[in-house]
């Protein structure tokens, strides 16, 4: 069985000049391109962990200015920290096949001006969150964004097969601004739901990673299906799997839910370590992508998160 190895080539790469070269567009796509910048569809996954830990925190419908006050403030938080990734990350996006597409690999939009976008972002989404939630939450979005960017962007990202291990931390997140957005405090409940999203990141990244593994290898980035056998990511996920289904179910005794979460957490976790066991059933036999599947994980993982969290805001609404 064979495995892609990290490139050599990296290291005569280097960021495109500051300055860029912003080529002839439409005022269409230059908006589109700054949008693209906060990676849309990472913030759509980051509020469907944030609005649901606010009816459980309310344990029932919170104030609806709240709510669109942290939906705000958390969405621009969120497109911050992307903004900033793909600043620095412009180099390696222009080699990938999935990220060749954004806009600074496309240079409709210069380095300069996306960092600007970024810092405005930033500012923004805490001025949000202080003014309108509070110090507390406003304070974890600020460390959301540093994390990801600094931590895991520019630390881990480049040099660990452990680096959307750690670096998930910052997507996990959400989970507390939601909570003290409501309360006012941390407290164990959405500790617990920090800890659900930060075993979920692995196997979801990885899966996506064994897809576009050649590409991470191709600018050295040392994912772990780029260093590692399949067979060795498949028995990772599964084991990432069951600790994540483990700890979803800590929820139950520590919160005191009704029936419905519990039982809607092991239903879908049920599911998904069934897809995670398939998976890694496929990768002993094979390590050719289009046997391996992983993408088939990838969407089931987005599912499994979405319908977990729905459960917990539906939970108190029942009970």
């Amino acid at each position: 069985m064979t495995y892609v190895g990290p490139s050599a080539s990296h290291a005569e790469k280097s960021h495109p000049t500051e300055e860029g070269t912003v080529g002839r567009a439409t005022v269409k796509d230059v908006v589109a391109a700054y949008v693209g910048l906060t990676k849309p569809r990472v913030i759509e996954l980051l509020l469907l962990t944030t609005i649901p830990v606010m009816f459980f925190a309310e344990r029932g419908v919170p104030d609806v200015w709240k709510v669109l006050a942290t939906v705000v403030g958390g969405a621009l938080s969120a497109g911050a920290a992307s903004a900033y990734n793909c600043v620095y990350d412009r180099d390696i996006d222009e080699q990938m096949r999935r990220t060749k597409r954004r806009a600074l690999p496309r240079h409709v939009v210069t380095p300069r001006a996306a960092l600007v976008f970024a810092t405005v972002l930033a500012v923004l989404s805490t001025a949000v969150l202080w003014q309108f939630v509070n110090g507390l939450s406003a304070a974890l979005s600020v460390t959301a964004i540093a994390f990801y960017v600094f931590v895991y962007t520019m630390l881990l990202k480049r040099r660990t097969t452990q680096n959307i291990v750690w670096g998930g931390i910052a997507g996990c997140f959400p989970t507390l601004i939601g909570w003290t957005a409501v309360t006012g405090e941390l407290a164990w409940e959405p500790v617990v739901l920090f800890m659900v999203v930060f075993f979920w990141t692995p196997p979801h990244t990885w899966a996506l990673a064994l897809r576009y593994r050649e590409d991470y290898a191709n600018v050295d980035v040392p994912m772990l299906p780029v260093v590692a056998p399949a067979a060795t990511v498949g028995r990772q996920i599964v084991l990432y799997s069951w600790v994540m289904v483990a700890t979803s179910l800590l929820l139950w005794p520590v919160a005191g839910t009704g029936w419905f979460y519990p039982v809607a957490a092991v239903v879908l976790g049920a599911v998904f370590l069934v897809e995670a066991h398939r998976m890694w059933g496929r990768t002993r036999r094979s390590d050719v992508l289009s046997e391996i599947a992983p993408m088939r994980l990838f969407h089931n993982s987005n599912l499994y998160l979405s319908l977990l969290f729905v459960a917990v805001a539906i939970d108190p609404l029942i009970g």
